[in-house]
């Protein structure tokens, strides 16, 4: 399986190769550490040239430190790589953060690993978000990390019958592994939470629906291998989604990038960009 991680020289880039590392994949992952380098944002378009004249012996020194860092960079990931026993590349490339990484990411059979941060607040405000951009427009699966690598002991998997959640179910039966390693020669399966959110204005066969929606997908997950139950929570998706996380002690959250309808997007948001920004562990999103 194709795996692009996007790496910074921060934790966040350091813990998405731990990530993958311990992520209990069907298929080994085929690594590939991308850093990229945008050297752009150091200039200000809307100066006018004298004032740019002035300011530049400053700019290529930033510039210099920044080749420095990311020289750095590349070699811990290639350290890194090593260590963790990922098969892989490290690649740099130059350009607009978040577009040079949709640019590598797989088109197929792969996903996408990012921090949900980046080196700096400084970076974060000139940049925009970058795991933000990225779940917007990836046509691959991106999984946002948020701290250390865990093992992967407890799943909520967020579904509402959309096509998108269909194949965040898909995606969790057929590339990830139903059991973990214990540390003592055994394994344990990984338990799945099936979570469905009611909206709070109930329709007439709305509960049976749900109710049949989440045997089904319990069940194929149970088929497969992995433990699973169902929840069904009524609210808000987005806030009751963190709150099964929370209660559950989820060690990750997988989601479809849309929900039903655009109408229902249009009035509460993106829920998957509300997890994404708001949840306190990492979140799947798959397309």
């Amino acid at each position: 399986m194709n795996v692009l991680v996007a790496t910074d020289g921060s934790k966040y880039g350091r813990w998405a190769l731990d990530w993958v590392a311990r992520l209990p994949l069907v298929e080994p992952a085929k690594v590939m550490a991308l850093h990229v380098l945008d050297v752009a944002t150091l200039r200000a378009p809307f100066l006018a040239q004298p004032a740019m004249a002035g300011i530049e012996p400053y700019v290529q020194e930033e510039i210099q430190r920044m080749e420095a860092r990311s020289a750095e960079t590349i070699q811990e990931a290639t350290r890194q790589l090593a260590s963790l026993k990922l098969t892989g590349t490290v690649r740099k490339e130059q350009g607009p953060v978040a577009p040079t990484i949709l640019k590598r990411a797989p088109k197929r059979d792969g996903f996408l690993v990012v921090g949900s941060q980046g080196l700096d607040a400084l970076d974060r405000f000139m940049l925009g978000s970058v795991s933000t951009n990225l779940i917007h427009h990836a046509t691959c699966p991106v999984l946002v990390v948020k701290g250390e690598a865990v093992p992967l002991r407890r799943m909520i998997l967020a579904i509402d019958g959309s096509d998108a959640s269909a194949k965040a179910l898909k995606f969790v039966l057929t590339k990830f592994q139903s059991d973990q390693p214990t540390g003592k020669s055994g394994r344990v399966p990984i338990h799945v939470n099936v979570l469905h959110v009611l909206p709070m204005v109930m329709y007439p066969g709305l509960k049976e629906a749900s109710k049949k929606l989440l045997e089904q997908s319990v069940q194929k997950l149970i088929k497969a291998g992995f433990t699973a139950e169902p929840l069904c929570y009524l609210g808000n998706p987005a806030q009751e989604i963190m709150k099964a996380a929370s209660q559950q002690r989820a060690d990750l959250i997988v989601m479809g990038a849309q929900g039903l309808g655009a109408i229902a997007r249009f009035l509460i948001g993106s829920v998957s960009t509300r997890v994404v920004q708001h949840a306190k562990g990492a979140v799947l999103v798959v397309r």
